[in-house]
């Protein structure tokens, strides 16, 4: 896995490699007219901008901040985990 560091400077379509096949689905969210879907890689959240509209991903972003993570709290349920 690359770091949060390399993972910022790679080019769109090394990011968009690393979305697809070295993460986590997490959370989906609505931001406006875009979408939000977060990632994790077991290391950083990764996430990825999508607009329906245009059918095309807005951009990619890697987060390593807790507060970051803050809006996604409401999205994720612990329901299903039968504890």
């Amino acid at each position: 896995m690359m770091s949060i560091e390399d993972f910022r400077a790679a080019p769109f379509e090394k990011k968009c490699y690393v979305v697809l096949a070295q993460t986590i689905f997490i959370a989906a969210s609505e931001c406006g007219d875009a979408m939000v879907y977060l990632y994790h890689t077991g290391e950083y959240y990764i996430e990825v901008y999508y607009s329906p509209r245009y059918q095309k991903v807005l951009t990619i972003n890697a987060i390593d901040d807790n507060k970051d993570l803050e809006p996604y709290a409401e999205a994720v349920s612990l329901d299903d985990l039968s504890l």
